[in-house]
């Protein structure tokens, strides 16, 4: 069903009667229509908001009642995430947008020639597809507390904020082009509709050498099927390497300028904020943009498991168009095998190493192969004796980078690399107690 036609002036009274001041009025207007008025207003005809779509039951809820984090050690074998496994961070409700009305903007003073799209315009386009993995700038951040006791500010993710998944999409660069984009574009803005976000739409800000990348989509397949409504159908980005914020969702509105473009999400948000950090142009600290490579357990924190004669399985993947190692993580199955994930933004992973003595000695662990951007899982065999350890992995990718042994804090807890020190009680055998 089409969404009704709304006057301006009737959309503002329905505005004002639900407390909206007129900017925020104004940036819903510019960045979704209607629709998106009506939707921050709560009377959206055919466009529905809720926190979440899919059902919570297999995550890690977090306070906000928005974001979901994996459990890794439920992941099943395999390179894919399945969709209902797939972690969700918003930075508001999910919405649930009519794919006929739907169009997609391009404008700027970098364009020569404006233009709107729809959902079938898009599909027009030369298509691409690959796997490539999705991480939360924040994922780890709880290991700042959990680690080095010093808390950082935000939702505390552990292990579980990346999953990895088939992406279906067109380039970013063919669209550009087909509006014109001019040779000394600098950056290019991408909005949300979600326009109870912070900015009235969430936004983030590519340089047009990564914009203009064949690998950074506007995808709108995930896992061969149309794109969730909380993983951004119709339209996100995908910017594989780049931390999850960059990878907008319910993309509506994309501003190509000559000029550098400074927003929330690149001044105070998405910044690594600290004495280690010196300022960028406007920001408060350095702006995160790549991942960085990371590797973890696949098991609960902490973990618990029977000493039995056991194999250790990890995984470890990065964020560039050469692989990604960078977190282990691994579970337990009779007989106990315990798996991991590796990613690095900077090649593939070469090496993944596991300690069970606080990272005094390592050994060197199986490694899966993987492709471009997917990540990589790796095992170990292990046959403990009863008792309390520190498991720890670490990852080395193609470019000669290895997890650091410390990293400097941040306010924002993003980026969070060093070794984990995951906590493992190992208990007798049950026939022996």
């Amino acid at each position: 069903m089409p969404i009704p036609v709304v006057g301006v002036a009737r959309l503002w009274r329905i505005a004002r009667r639900h407390g909206m001041d007129r900017r925020r009025f104004l940036q819903a207007l510019t960045a979704g229509g209607a629709a998106a008025v009506l939707a921050a207003c709560g009377e959206a005809t055919t466009q529905r908001t809720q926190a979440r779509f899919k059902d919570a039951t297999p995550f890690i809820v977090h306070e906000d009642g928005m974001s979901l984090e994996t459990r890794l050690e439920d992941l099943p074998e395999g390179l894919i995430t399945p969709v209902h496994r797939f972690f969700v961070r918003n930075n508001s409700v999910s919405l649930d947008v009519d794919v006929e009305s739907w169009r997609l903007s391009i404008e700027g003073d970098a364009v020569s020639n404006p233009i709107q799209l729809s959902f079938d315009d898009i599909r027009k386009f030369p298509s691409r597809t690959f796997v490539s993995y999705l991480e939360c700038a924040g994922n780890q951040r709880a290991m700042f507390d959990l680690v080095k006791g010093q808390k950082a500010a935000g939702t505390q993710w552990k292990t579980g904020g990346v999953g990895c998944a088939e992406w279906t999409g067109v380039s970013l660069r063919d669209v550009l082009q087909r509006a014109g984009i001019s040779d000394d574009a600098a950056n290019v803005l991408l909005i949300g509709l979600d326009s109870e976000s912070p900015e009235g739409g969430f936004r983030r800000v590519l340089p047009v050498e990564k914009a203009l990348h064949p690998d950074t989509l506007l995808a709108y397949r995930m896992n061969n099927e149309w794109l969730p409504r909380d993983h951004g159908f119709p339209l996100r980005a995908l910017v594989p390497g780049w931390v999850g914020s960059t990878n907008v969702k319910w993309l509506g509105r994309i501003v190509v300028s000559r000029y550098p473009i400074w927003t929330r999400n690149n001044t105070t948000s998405y910044v690594l904020i600290g004495d280690a950090y010196p300022s960028e142009g406007e920001a408060a600290g350095k702006v995160t943009t790549k991942q960085v490579i990371k590797s973890a357990l696949a098991l609960p924190w902490p973990a618990k498991l029977e000493a039995v004669s056991q194999r250790l399985h990890c995984t470890a993947y990065s964020p560039d168009s050469r692989g990604f190692v960078g977190s282990s993580v691994c579970v337990s199955e009779p007989p106990l095998i315990i798996r991991g994930v590796a990613h690095s933004p900077d090649g593939p992973i070469t090496k993944v190493e596991w300690s069970t003595d606080s990272g005094r000695t390592w050994r060197d662990a199986a490694l899966s192969r993987y492709e471009r951007y997917e990540w990589a899982w790796f095992t170990f065999d292990w046959d403990p004796v009863p008792g309390n350890y520190i498991v720890m992995t670490r990852a080395t990718d193609a470019a000669g980078n290895t997890q650091p042994d410390e990293i400097p804090f941040n306010e924002k807890g993003y980026l969070f690399n060093q070794p984990l020190p995951h906590p493992v009680t190992v208990t007798p055998p049950r026939h022996a107690i």
